[in-house]
């Protein structure tokens, strides 16, 4: 039997709020954008993988969780772009980091619709803007 489990939608708060904590431990969080194959989990080492672009988070990075229904989700505060893109390539998934040359809290996908992180493209070319126009992140609740 498959395991089913539920949190409430104030657990569901906490969690997230806990994931939101560990990202802001640091001076300001960094996503870093990746092309290649992400690797099975955010604490598995990079492997040819290619750095494509550097993005600073707000100091506070994500807004006060809120509940859609479903899950508590924390948005994003403003991040900056990177005006000068590392590398060109296709950009598959991003890691944050507590600060530059922090420690790793979170990894997921990225694209230009219906991924973790939303970005303006995916097509990256060196020396290029790259912004992210939205993203958050989500703990289920029920």
């Amino acid at each position: 039997m498959a395991l089913q489990p539920f949190v409430t939608q104030a657990v569901a708060v906490s969690m997230v709020d806990a994931v939101a904590a560990a990202i802001d431990a640091g001076t300001a969080a960094i996503i870093i954008i990746y092309s290649g194959t992400a690797p099975a989990n955010a604490d598995a080492s990079l492997s040819g993988n290619t750095v494509l672009a550097q993005l600073t988070c707000s100091a506070t990075a994500f807004a006060a969780a809120t509940d859609t229904g479903t899950a508590a989700r924390r948005a994003f505060s403003a991040i900056t772009s990177d005006s000068s893109a590392d590398a060109t390539g296709t950009a598959t998934f991003f890691r944050i980091l507590t600060q530059a040359a922090g420690t790793v809290c979170l990894q997921g996908t990225v694209g230009t619709a219906t991924s973790d992180l939303i970005l303006n493209t995916t097509a990256i070319t060196a020396g290029s803007t790259v912004s992210i126009s939205s993203g958050y992140i989500e703990v289920p609740e029920g």
